[in-house]
């Protein structure tokens, strides 16, 4: 009964995360507010300081709250193991990449179009489990992949449009900025997710501890980027220049949402997963057709949604019944 209630705490928790992550980022991009909006490079680094903290504060719980052991540990882990930790600048580099890139996304697209398309990071994570892991995927969920790819293409499907003439011209190019921000981020989650997969199965390090170490060399990569592209608005405004309630939230949402799925995944199979990635693209869709109202859903997008919906199923059916599962 109680592994029962988990299971179903776990699916709220997933859908909840990836529902207002995706949804509360593109209000926060689109919002029009007095004033300079926030910059995304800004978010970014705020995002990886408040990760950081939060996972010392768990391996502070994980050692009975003792500060001896706390510093011992970090120094252990971190300090006298340096090899170990420069591992990690990879994974992390393109971790901060691809934050940055789902700002670009969703600064361009609704968050359908956005959650659907984003979906791809399951073809990518599984190519790079054959690669890279030796993972062998069975025919369903080679089927699925094939699945993905169609429904995908016909969510972006260009679709005939009533807008006034004037008005095509920005709406495509915003939209090939954001699938392509997309697409990149798709490639670049897929190689840093098994390639941080990787390094966890080669040592038995605390998943904490490994994620001090992605956070540090993240914020140092976040700073090197928000200092190169936006210097200049940093200087005059200041780092927190736009930031707002919905910021903040979109902030935590990102740091800690990856932290939280960490720690209830082990109670969420394959299937569990899938439908709670189904309720949030539906989610998605309904709130970003009815509250945001910058959504119009066509007969061919509802397809793609439904052949991406019913591939990441596939993909997890497969997945329960091997023996080798793929975690894409």
């Amino acid at each position: 009964m109680a592994s029962s209630r988990l299971k179903y705490l776990s699916l709220g928790v997933l859908v909840f995360q990836t529902t207002s992550l995706v949804l509360t980022m593109r209000y926060s991009r689109t919002l029009q507010a007095e004033g300079p909006r926030y910059l995304a490079s800004s978010a970014v680094v705020v995002a990886e300081v408040i990760k950081i903290l939060t996972c010392v504060l768990l391996v502070f719980k994980e050692h009975s709250y003792s500060m001896r052991a706390l510093n011992s540990v970090l120094r252990q882990e971190i300090v006298h193991k340096p090899i170990e930790t420069l591992k990690l600048a990879i994974p992390s580099g393109i971790y901060t990449l691809q934050n940055n890139l789902l700002y670009v996304a969703l600064s361009n697209l609704d968050a359908a179009t956005y959650q659907v398309t984003y979906q791809l990071k399951i073809l990518t994570t599984a190519l790079f489990s054959v690669s890279m892991l030796g993972r062998r995927l069975g025919v369903y969920q080679w089927l699925s992949l094939l699945i993905l790819m169609g429904g995908v293409a016909l969510v972006q499907w260009p679709s005939e449009s009533t807008a006034a003439p004037e008005k095509d011209a920005p709406s495509t190019g915003s939209q090939f900025v954001g699938v392509a921000a997309v697409l990149v981020a798709c490639f670049s989650s897929g190689f840093a997710g098994v390639y941080f997969e990787k390094i966890l199965k080669e040592s038995k390090q605390s998943v904490w501890v490994r994620n001090i170490q992605l956070g540090l060399f993240g914020l140092v990569f976040g700073l090197f980027g928000m200092l190169t592209y936006d210097g200049e608005r940093v200087k005059e405004s200041g780092m927190f220049q736009g930031y707002n309630t919905v910021t903040w939230s979109v902030v935590a949402l990102q740091a800690l949402g990856g932290l939280v799925i960490a720690a209830v995944i082990k109670y969420a199979d394959n299937i569990l997963k899938g439908f709670a990635t189904s309720l949030s693209i539906i989610l998605s869709t309904l709130i970003s057709y009815f509250w945001l109202q910058d959504f119009d859903p066509t007969g061919v997008f509802f397809l793609g949604a439904v052949l991406v919906i019913a591939a990441t199923f596939l993909y997890g059916y497969e997945g329960r019944s091997s023996p080798n599962p793929s975690r894409a």
